[in-house]
Order: structure tokens, then sequence, then C-alpha cells
């Protein structure tokens, strides 16, 4: 068989259990042998060198701040200190890392700044983009251990949704777009977890308020999205909104993760009889069975840092995640 209708195949064709680690690693060797006797060409193979030696060293850095929420923080470069927009992003990092978050920016001026500055050393984050002309990383961040540099903007892309447990959105350009889109699209495709999407903005602006009527007027109206995927995000003016959002949004829910054909999610606490009725109203997101509480499964043994949480798992029919998004607000208000 060939590699090409390998990598095509259906997950639960191509393997009749989990690979472990160490299956994993040689997968990767053998698949770099390939590249040489395929006779791969050098800049292709530069490219997943030196992305994987990013993600490789990211990935390890990260792992040593696993358990604390971390929020992400998007915006222009070209925001100065004396804008409205600045002095709302310094406020916002203030606010989260007073809560207990760590605040990572793309390590830059402008709003990235802002957030560090808010935030203090102690609770920011850097992942900056090397381009070809030099964008230094803000005095906050700069010369911190707590600063990547990443060649990819695909690799520093990943990092930022995979690493975050919450996304803030304050005005920008074209990259803060893609960024926005970003999150949405893997949230909606349920290529990501689920986390909350902030859109801040100036009190008396309409920056945000202006991008969501362009999504009712063109993607709704057109029936290019969902009606329920217009939970993925909020759009608000005020700096504590925002805060409050990211937390209600942990309040009881925690995480989540498949295991087999169910969905699992983990809770900070059981759910009342009286949530657990409420969950009636999203019965169209189920294929089969009902809506069940639990205990850690045993296929989730390698997650033995949530081990001791309560669980909430049902058959989801994993396209619907506008709708999953509100299941988990319902969760949220027990």
């Amino acid at each position: 068989m060939s590699e090409i209708h390998e990598v095509n195949k259906p997950d639960s064709e191509m393997r009749r259990r989990p690979q472990t680690t160490e299956e994993m690693i040689e997968d990767i060797k053998r698949t770099a042998d390939r590249m040489l006797a395929e006779g791969m060409s050098r800049p292709d193979v530069k490219l997943l060198k030196t992305a994987l030696r990013e993600l490789r060293h990211c990935f390890q850095f990260f792992s040593a701040l696993k358990g604390k929420r971390k929020v992400t923080v998007f915006g222009s470069a070209r925001t100065p200190p004396e804008d409205p927009s600045y002095k709302q992003a310094v406020e916002f990092g203030r606010k989260m890392a007073e809560a207990g978050y760590l605040v990572t920016t793309g390590a830059a001026f402008g709003i990235m700044e802002a957030g560090h500055v808010g935030a203090g050393a102690e609770s920011s984050v850097g992942i900056n983009i090397l381009l070809p002309f030099e964008q230094s990383a803000n005095p906050v961040i700069a010369n911190d251990p707590k600063l990547m540099h990443l060649k990819y903007f695909f690799t520093r892309k990943l990092l930022f949704v995979k690493e975050s447990d919450a996304v803030a959105l304050f005005p920008g350009g074209f990259g803060t777009h893609d960024e926005a889109f970003e999150a949405l699209t893997l949230m909606q495709t349920g290529k990501s977890h689920l986390f909350p999407v902030v859109c801040v903005d100036q009190p008396g602006d309409c920056y945000w308020k202006d991008w969501r009527v362009f999504i009712e007027s063109h993607l709704l109206k057109r029936k290019l999205i969902c009606p329920a995927d217009m939970s993925l995000f909020k759009v608000t003016d005020s700096v504590d909104e925002a805060v409050a959002e990211i937390q209600q949004f942990f309040r009881v829910y925690h995480s989540m993760r498949y295991v087999k054909q169910q969905l699992v999610l983990r809770l900070q606490r059981t759910l009342s009889d009286a949530t657990m009725k409420k969950l009636d109203q999203f019965s169209d997101i189920k294929v089969s069975g009902e809506f069940e509480l639990s205990e850690a499964l045993p296929a989730e043994s390698n997650d033995s840092h949530v081990s001791h949480l309560p669980r909430l798992r049902f058959h989801f029919d994993r396209k619907s995640h506008g709708r999953l998004r509100q299941l988990v607000d319902v969760i949220n208000q027990d």
C-alpha cells in the first residue's frame, strides 16, 4: 500500500489500538528515511527539519507550563501607547495575570507589548516570528527565557491555538483577522479544543461590532455558517466583561477529549439533576445514547493530572461545535 493511501485512510482502519510514544517516534524516523529514498528536494527537507526542530523546542517549553491557564492576545503591532486599545490591552493583561493566567502574545510592540505590560514579565510568554526585516521583541519579554523565536508562521499559529485556553482580539490588521478566523475555523471544524474568543472594542467604537455585522449579514444570512456558530465568539467593549467571559467558561467546564466514539467533558464538579435535565435540549447533537455522568475512563489513564475530575460523556456528532459551545455555557450555569 502506498504512503498516500495510508495517509488518506481513516484512523479507525489505520490503527487497531493507539500507538505508543515509541511507536510514533519510529514512524517519524521511517518517514525521514522515505524522504531520503524518494529524493525529496533540499528546500522541502530544510522546511520540515526547521519546523520539527522548532516544534520540539516549543513543546518541551510548554510542557513545563502544563496545568497553567494561558490566554493569547492578538492585535496590531502599530498601536501606540496613547491609543485607548493599548490601554485596554494593558488592563486586560493585568486582570488576567491577577486571575492566574499567563498572557501569550507575538512578543512584538503595540497590542502585544500592552498585554505583556499589564501581565508583567513573570506572567508573560512570547512567541516571536523571524521576518526578513527586523522584528525585535518588546522590552517586557526581550531576553526572557519564556520568549521563543520561530521562522514559520504555520508553526507559530499552531502553538498559539494548541497552547491557549482563551483568545482575546483587539483591533489589528491582516494578521489579527487571520488569527481570529484560524481560531474560529479550528473550533467550528473540531480540529481544536473549545475555548472562549473575545473581541474587545474601545468604548463607543465599532471595530469588532462592524466585523460581527459582516459575519451576520453575509456569512450567516447566506447560510455559510450555522446560527450556533455565532456562539463561538463574543464582542464587547468592556475589559471586565471580556475577563468574565473567559473565567465563566472554566467555572464548571475543565477540558475535553475523545475516547473512541465518546466525547468526554472533564468538569470541575459533578452536575446537578436540574442541569442534567437541561441538557435534553441538546439531543440534536447526539448520535445515540444519553448524556452520562461518569468517572475517568480507563483510556484516559495517561491524563493522570485530571483523573480526579468528574466527567460528562456522550456520543457527539462531531460537527455541531457551535451547539457544543452552547452546551458548555449551560453546564457553566450549574
